[in-house]
């Protein structure tokens, strides 16, 4: 008998759970423990990724019951399109990165011991894979909570340094308080499901089968999409990630970007289309509003940034706006009736989904093979790795060129469907809409402008010109395992920018589901090399065909220029006269960004000083200047500080309740007793 995709994924979660353990079995031997462990990882998540793929090419819905619940209260575990989609996508990655891991992780070895990482990394995975399978409120917040919990941990893995501290205890907060909403959330609904009269209604089923009423159905949305958007980092609940995901291991930070946010896009779209399922077209309003400026805001941060992390970090933030985006507009043409652009807004939003995870786990990637090499992430200090590392170069080339939506890598197919959903979209009854329609369109297109700059920032000041470091290391190309899971994420890129037909049509049984339209047939009339959305005769786009044009213009200028000699000369750097260059004055990121600082300044804090040093003779001659500039977000000056703040002035007034003397406390005993008798 062949096995179920319900057979696969259960065997996935199961081998992530004993490897687990494995790691801990094998902890005097950290060598032979990272090969075997993160080699059984990988085929942990190749079972979950082909569960997944089975699962959306079939359009089948298996249900597992484990009654290892509460009494009366088993786990419900469901593979659907939806779930089967996000299982896809973590299981792939997970694959990528697991074989990178094997490499990476190698560098701790002989300074710290990698037990810990190698545990909580299984749990991490095995927690998201559990999120998407779950179909009842109770095995949802329990795997949700062992996501968190091991993403924490993973997060304070270099917990001798206090940033990682302040970092992993700002994400964890924000994700319990997050993880409150999400429970209040499902409280309502499972309530309304039974009539609040028992614990029946817990099951997905059960909310599925109730009608709810427009205003608690308001209430759980709300909640719902506040606990996921500070999961999903949309701003202003965004300010963990730039904080978490810079200080954890590069490949957890792959993880944790590529896919640990997917879970909350997860959460808002099985909450909204498939628990409630009928919805005002104002909650698609506010989700594509919140969309915009998280999109927006997210790329100007990390166009500010000089650490290679952070940037991507902040990055996040901004593809997450881009698929709350597609989401958004779906939910607007679903509540007008527009079943066949509600698809294909939703499309667009999961096919960026899938993209992001794979550019921005192989830009992750990418940078933590810099910092290997180098053990430097600021930006200002790298510089000439395309020399020394030219494998790693070419591969965050394509993760770049895949971000900034440029043809012919992945990023741009996504975005520029959604594109079409703007541009399709009819003139809709509210006047709002008509006036938000083209205005988002509007920012998109802004947003993938600075989004291109950002990165032509990041790649050109961390792989071109010289090493502007203080000193000059021995920088080497990474091992083959860490190349190995790059190519195959780059790869994965250029695949789904030439081949999006396949890829759609392969994803129409979950539009099917979510909307009750397919785009498939349409966005495929023309055969796999023509992506034609709605109609043939309103957009077109060949990925093979532009990716064939550009490989024949490089081979071309190849041909030309290098295998002929004396094609290309080498000249001195022309030094404007001045003979005392130095790799030092070269561009780097602080001033790259500068025209966008000046432009855009009023969205952050700047404080920007020039001290001039001692002169030789005259103050036009300066011998030293001193340049700082501190760039901060004015969300966490507005909103988190001010309850920081607070917080620790309440702590330090309720602390001297502690007196340390018995008759204190017996005292504070004595008047509780009181209290509750007068009120009780």
């Amino acid at each position: 008998m062949m096995a179920t995709p319900s057979d696969l994924a259960s065997s996935s979660v199961i081998i992530f759970l004993l490897n687990a353990l494995l790691a801990a079995l094998l902890n005097q031997r950290q060598r032979l423990m990272t090969d075997i462990c993160f080699s059984l990882a990988s085929v942990g998540s190749l079972l979950g990724f082909i569960a997944g793929v089975l699962t959306v090419a079939g359009g089948t819905t298996e249900k597992i019951v484990l009654l290892l619940g509460l009494p009366d209260l088993p786990f419900h575990l469901r593979l659907d399109p939806l779930s089967g989609f996000f299982l896809t996508v973590i299981g792939l990655l997970s694959f990528f990165v697991s074989v990178y891991s094997t490499g990476y992780v190698r560098g701790f070895l002989g300074k710290r011991s990698v037990t810990g990482l190698i545990v909580f990394y299984c749990f991490f995975i095995a927690g998201m894979f559990l999120v998407v399978m779950a179909d009842d409120a109770l095995i949802f917040l329990i795997s949700w909570e062992v996501m968190a919990a091991a993403s924490y941990f993973l997060v304070l893995f270099e917990h001798g340094q206090i940033e990682n501290r302040r970092a992993a205890f700002l994400y964890i907060v924000v994700a319990h308080v997050g993880a409150i909403g999400i429970l209040l959330s499902f409280g309502i609904l499972a309530g309304l499901a039974t009539g609040f009269r028992d614990f029946s209604g817990y099951t997905f089923d059960a909310m599925r089968a109730t009608q709810f009423p427009v205003g608690w159905a308001t209430a759980a949305f709300l909640l719902a999409f506040f606990g996921f958007a500070a999961k999903a980092g949309i701003v202003p609940l965004h300010v963990w990630l730039p904080e978490a995901h810079p200080v954890a291991p590069s490949n957890v930070s792959a993880l944790m970007s590529g896919v640990m946010l997917k879970t909350a896009i997860y959460g808002i779209i099985r909450v909204t289309f498939d628990l409630i399922k009928v919805f005002p077209w104002w909650w698609g309003a506010l989700v594509l509003v919140m969309g915009l400026i998280t999109a927006l805001l997210g790329i100007l941060f990390a166009l500010m940034q000089k650490d290679l992390k952070r940037l991507l970090a902040y990055s996040s933030v901004e593809n997450v706006g881009i698929i709350l985006i597609g989401v958004g507009l779906s939910m607007v043409f679903t509540a007008f009736k527009f079943p066949l652009l509600a698809a294909l807004a939703v499309t667009a939003s999961l096919y960026h989904t899938l993209n992001h995870a794979l550019f921005k786990g192989l830009l992750f990637m990418g940078a933590g093979a810099v910092h290997h090499a180098t053990h430097e992430k600021n930006m200002d200090m790298l510089g000439g790795l395309i020399h020394s590392m030219p494998w790693t170069a070419a591969l965050f080339l394509a993760g770049c060129v895949s971000i900034s939506a440029l043809p012919p890598f992945n990023g741009f197919v996504s975005e520029w469907l959604t594109f079409q959903a703007f541009l399709l979209s009819p003139s809709l009854p509210s006047p709002l809409l008509k006036l938000l329609v083209p205005m988002g369109a509007a920012s998109l297109a802004l947003t993938g402008a600075l989004a291109a700059a950002c990165f032509v920032k990041a790649f050109g000041v961390t792989f071109l010109g010289h090493w502007r470091g203080p000193r000059n290391p021995r920088i080497h190309e990474v091992n083959w395992p860490m190349r190995l899971g790059m190519i195959m994420a780059a790869v994965s890129c250029l695949c789904l920018g030439i081949l999006p037909t396949m890829v759609i049509d392969w994803m129409d049984t979950l539009s099917a589901q979510l909307t009750g339209a397919r785009i498939g047939a349409s966005a495929g009339a023309y055969g796999w090399m023509w992506l034609t959305p709605v109609a043939p005769e309103r957009a077109s786009y060949s990925g093979m065909i532009v990716f064939l044009g550009i490989l024949a213009v490089v081979v071309s200028a190849y041909l030309l220029l290098h295998v002929r000699p004396g094609k290309i000369h080498r000249v001195p750097l022309w030094d404007c006269g001045f003979e005392k260059v130095t790799p030092g004055m070269q561009y780097n990121a602080t001033s790259f960004s500068m025209p966008i600082r000046r432009i855009f300044g009023f969205f952050f804090s700047i404080r920007e000083h020039v001290r001039v040093g001692s002169h030789a003779g005259h103050a036009a001659f300066p011998k030293r200047l001193l340049y700082t500039l501190r760039i901060r977000d004015r969300f966490w000056l507005w909103l988190y500080k001010p309850v920081a703040l607070s917080s620790f002035w309440i702590a330090r007034k309720l602390g001297r309740l502690q007196q340390g003397r018995i008759q204190a406390y017996l005292i504070y005993s004595f008047i509780t007793i009181i209290v509750l008798l007068v009120f009780l």
